[in-house]
């Protein structure tokens, strides 16, 4: 069965460090990507506000947001869901880990919030425990030739999708590999939620992709490979 894997945008550190750039210097966002297999169409972090997003759906791809048929979170930072609401008709998928990590710190956040009388707070809560509630773990293998890849670090289950053929393996490493400056470095980003985690997650990455699409680039070959 062929495969397709294409980028419908890509993404931008607010501030490359490796650049020497500091403070909010555009908007950040992630690299969103589209997995098409069979009759799959796998939408992996989306991004941009939901207006945007549709629009580089029709220009990237030819298709219009009811035609997703699966939304795939890397992690549950709000920064990779922003366009969320466009997939209402769309399975959710998140890896179970970071599902039930996130799910406990968001019920103990609510308790506080509870017991300190916050309504805004609370309200907010809700709100997140819903999107939460929605999602579904994603299976190891989400369809053919697209298996779950998990890369903690950046937080407790993030992780990235593993798409092998006859030829390449692909990998989409989203923040697990912020862009191709970090990768050629081999740095991960700051104010994780495990450092060492991250860093392992890297070098397993480095290990075993030919191509990858990092958080906030295209897809690049693996410039750590032998070609």
């Amino acid at each position: 069965m062929s495969i397709d894997v294409r980028p419908i945008s890509i993404g931008a550190l607010a501030a490359h460090p490796l650049r020497g750039e500091r403070g909010d210097c555009r908007p950040g966002h992630l690299t969103t990507s589209l997995i098409t297999v069979g009759d799959r169409r796998i939408l992996i972090d989306p991004s941009l506000p939901a207006r945007v997003l549709a629009e580089r759906l029709d220009e990237r791809a030819g298709i219009v947001p009811s035609q997703i048929t699966d939304v795939f979170l890397s992690s549950f930072r709000p920064i990779g869901r922003r366009g969320l609401e466009l997939f209402d008709g769309a399975n959710w998928l998140i890896a179970e880990r970071e599902r039930e990590a996130i799910g406990v710190g968001l019920i103990q956040e609510f308790e506080r919030a509870q017991e300190a009388a916050d309504e805004s707070l609370m309200e907010m809560l809700k709100q997140e425990i819903a999107i939460l509630q929605r999602c579904q773990a994603a299976p190891d293998r989400l369809a053919e030739h697209v298996d779950l890849f998990p890369l903690p670090g950046v937080t407790p289950g993030f992780s990235g999708l593993l798409i092998a053929d006859s030829k390449w393996t692909t990998l989409i490493a989203s923040d697990a590999v912020p862009t191709i400056e970090h990768l050629e470095a081999g740095q991960v980003l700051a104010n994780i939620h495990d450092m060492e985690a991250a860093q392992e997650s890297l070098r397993e990455v480095i290990e075993i992709a030919d191509l990858l699409i990092p958080g906030r680039d295209c897809l690049v070959p693996n410039p750590l490979r032998k070609w």
